[in-house]
């Protein structure tokens, strides 16, 4: 999958995170909410990418509640976005289906971003992703809703 080509934005309305996606790609029916998007490459319905957010709930003052609700530990950090955030990167290597899943926390918003391909193509999306989670945007947090 090239790097090259022509891009579009993604900015969404409700939470103000952004990423590029290809302007070729398809962006599938936005959810009621408005929490996120996701787009389908048309070659390849099943590759996909979206992002989404949402408020981290505040939980019941319990020490196990407050385990639960806990932001992305920096000791399970092991990405930083082109903005500067540090943030959990997975990937998913499945029988069929593979992922790479990217959460980022600011203030008492959790962000995420996923890509998904059938696992026999993934090696060739795999850069693609990794550019597209490298250049996913949140506002800061004076800026949050």
């Amino acid at each position: 999958m090239p790097l090259a080509g022509t891009w579009k934005t993604y900015h969404n309305p409700r939470y103000n995170f952004e990423f590029p996606y290809p302007s070729s790609w398809t962006a599938e029916p936005s959810p009621d909410n408005q929490d996120g998007q996701a787009f389908r490459d048309p070659k390849n319905p099943q590759a996909e990418i979206r992002g989404w957010a949402g408020h981290q709930v505040k939980p019941f003052t319990t020490k196990q509640a407050k385990q639960q609700a806990a932001p992305v530990p920096s000791s399970k950090a092991n990405f930083t976005t082109a903005q500067g955030l540090s943030g959990a990167l997975n990937v998913n290597i499945g029988p069929e289906i593979s992922s790479m899943t990217l959460a980022l926390q600011q203030g008492d918003i959790r962000y995420h971003w996923q890509a998904r391909s059938p696992s026999q193509q993934f090696d060739d999306y795999y850069r693609f992703f990794y550019y597209i989670a490298q250049q996913y945007r949140v506002p800061p947090p004076s800026q949050q809703p």
